[in-house]
């Protein structure tokens, strides 16, 4: 098994299909620490910033035992020589942003829940990462850094030696410590440099005669470093994505494992020494062999720089489609919490430097059926942006997308929004995807036969319809259910057209204020047109008699119709909070409130069908029968 801590929970992956076999739930905040138990390999302690330790049998994925130690928990530690005691980082009381290793006796009693509050104080002002502290081999000592300063503790001696570096910066070197990894066997020390340096400490009982020798290979910071079981290789990772493994100490001696795919954040070697793993910074793991051969990788979800996509439902997979790596949109699995596949839009190189002018993914669409797939790419020009609309088609003998047709310069400014209409199941002639842009314009496009000779397809698209209204820049558009009336919104204006004719049939304004979302109702509210403008107004319009039937006082952010019943959530923003307001748009009164459900703004929202329909649940909870929702926070 792989244990390994995700946000709140410890999640135990089995290494043969790289499945999560368990998910172990409990800690009120953030795990910050997993370490085996060293009298029991079956059983596992947990830290957390809710200031708990917790002993768990992770075979059941239950909690054995509860510590309340009190104070924010930052890294977890543990000995076998330390019989009923654990090691963590404090911060210390009445400092800021200074932390201290402390041991922590484990109380031993017979209820589930215990005080642990008897603590002892080993080192002062140590680093707050996990990366920063390291016990020697057998427990003998403990080796802590920060910025330029070594500590090393030596238990029985209760001896203290500090071994400083230069600060200053010579010849382009930084020598800020970034991590650190002791000998299992032997006294060494293993110190990984902001400069990408490594220093191998050794003699260091001594305050003078201590030695170092310099490893170099890494051109940025060492993200970490671990020893091998035997001690014999070093492992050391960092932003170039590459595993290096050094023998013996010798910087001439050293093997690569590159293109990982994202920097190395942590690296973790099995306790018989036959495999090893490095986590990404793309929130991925990667399960190595002991020969430095690629075995296989757990990809969660990817923390995408900026989410410009929003979050889209995949119809055929009911996966989560969002920005993924530059340029890729991934296919994420809400069950498994992995990613099925990653899709490259863009199809170039993607060049890791800051102020470079690159193309990214901005626009996805799905038709119903989820056959069809609509994306936009831009380069990040304020002025005047490249843009390209691609359109792509699910190709049944492949399994994935191909590109169908390719428009270079769709609208002449920002792409604002696009949707499919989907009118009749089977026939391709009612499929239309309309875009909306800043440049005034919404833009109809429709499948047309393929006449060139050469073309490998029957179909492509082409621009058939060009509306506008009174040169306001088009914002957002929707299709009502039966796909007979287009919205578009304009400004401070939301324009009707008929789908077929073209022609404007109404308009809806709700002044000041700009509209921010629009949706229409479904089923049985489906001649209802619903709006949120960034003044602060939730506004529904009855489409027959073309008047507004009732307005809400409401900072709305996001608005996200479920595609399997009537409801539609709608999330608010005010002084520092979100909340949830889930309404169908016949009554004026919510039939959910859920106030300050979460600190963070909501940036987005998406309905997820269920498999199976639920058949329990409360009053309360009827609306999210059919579908869940997930929803994205600006800090992802």
């Amino acid at each position: 098994y792989l244990l390994c801590a995700a946000g709140d929970f410890v999640k135990v992956h089995s290494v043969s299909t790289e499945e999560t076999v368990r998910v172990m739930g409990g800690h009120g905040d953030l795990v910050t620490g997993i370490q085996l138990n060293p009298h029991n390999h079956m059983q596992l302690y947990s830290s957390s910033l809710d200031g708990s330790i917790k002993l768990w049998d992770f075979m059941d994925g239950i909690p054995i035992k509860t510590f309340t130690v009190g104070s924010k928990l930052l890294a977890l530690y543990t000995l076998p020589s330390a019989e009923d005691s654990v090691f963590v980082v404090i911060p210390k009381r009445g400092e800021r942003d200074t932390f201290q290793l402390v041991s922590v006796k484990l109380t031993k009693g017979a209820g589930q829940d215990l005080e642990a509050k008897e603590l002892s104080v080993v080192l002062d002002g140590v680093g707050a990462s996990p990366k920063h502290i390291a016990f020697g081999r057998e427990g003998e000592y403990v080796v802590s850094v920060k910025e330029i300063t070594l500590q090393v503790y030596f238990f029985k001696r209760k001896l203290l030696n500090r071994f400083s570096l230069r600060a200053v910066k010579t010849k382009g070197g930084d020598n800020q410590f970034s991590c650190v990894a002791c000998h299992p066997t032997e006294d060494c020390i293993a110190t990984g440099h902001a400069d990408g340096k490594i220093r191998l400490w050794r003699n260091f009982h001594h305050k003078k005669e201590y030695t170092y020798s310099t490893l170099h290979w890494h051109h940025d910071i060492v993200m970490d470093l671990a020893f091998s079981v035997e001690g014999t290789r070093l492992l050391s990772g960092g932003v170039e994505s590459v595993l290096v493994q050094w023998h013996n100490e010798s910087a001439c001696q050293k093997d690569f494992l590159p293109r990982l795919g994202s920097p190395i954040e942590s690296i973790s070697v099995s306790s018989d020494g036959s495999l090893c793993c490095t986590l990404h910074t793309d929130n991925r793991i990667t399960i190595i062999n002991s020969n430095l051969r690629f075995s296989r990788s757990i990809q969660g979800l990817i923390k995408s720089r900026d989410i410009k996509t929003g979050l889209v439902v995949d119809p055929r997979t009911k996966a989560l489609v969002l920005n993924g790596e530059p340029g890729h949109l991934q296919f994420y699995c809400l069950q498994s919490d992995q990613q099925l596949f990653s899709l490259d839009i863009v199809q170039r190189q993607y060049i890791h430097q800051a102020g470079l002018k690159q193309s990214d993914l901005v626009k996805v669409a799905f038709n119903a059926q989820g056959t069809w797939l609509a994306t936009v790419e831009e380069r990040e020009e304020v002025t005047d942006p490249e843009l390209e609309l691609k359109l792509w088609f699910y190709n049944e003998e492949t399994q994935s997308f191909k590109l169908n047709t390719r428009i270079n310069t769709p609208h002449d400014n920002h792409i604002t929004d696009m949707c499919f209409r989907d009118m009749d199941e089977l026939e391709n002639d009612s499929l239309i995807l309309v875009t909306t842009g800043r440049d005034c314009v919404f833009k109809v496009w429709v499948m047309v036969e393929d006449t060139d000779p050469e073309a490998q397809q029957s179909v492509s698209w082409s621009c058939d319809f060009v509306g506008s209204y009174h040169n306001y820049q088009a914002t957002n558009c929707c299709f009502s259910e039966d796909g007979s009336l287009l919205a578009v919104s304009f400004e401070e204006t939301i324009t009707v057209w008929d789908s077929v004719t073209w022609d404007l049939k109404c308009t809806f304004c709700h002044p000041p204020g700009n509209i921010r979302n629009i949706c229409f109702g479904r089923l049985t509210c489906s001649k209802y047109l619903i709006g949120a403008t960034d003044y602060g107004f939730l506004c529904c319009w009855n489409l027959l008699t073309c008047a507004l039937e009732w307005s809400a006082h409401l900072n709305i952010v996001v608005l996200q119709p479920d595609p399997l019943s009537e409801h539609i959530a709608a999330v608010s923003w005010l002084s520092k909070e979100s909340s949830l307001f889930v309404f169908k748009p016949n009554e004026p009164r919510p039939i959910y409130i859920q106030r300050n459900l979460c600190k963070e703004k909501i940036l987005l929202a998406a309905f997820v069908p269920r498999d199976e329909p639920e058949t329990t649940g409360s009053e309360k909870y009827l609306w999210l029968r059919r579908s869940q929702l997930f929803f994205l926070t600006d800090t992802q």
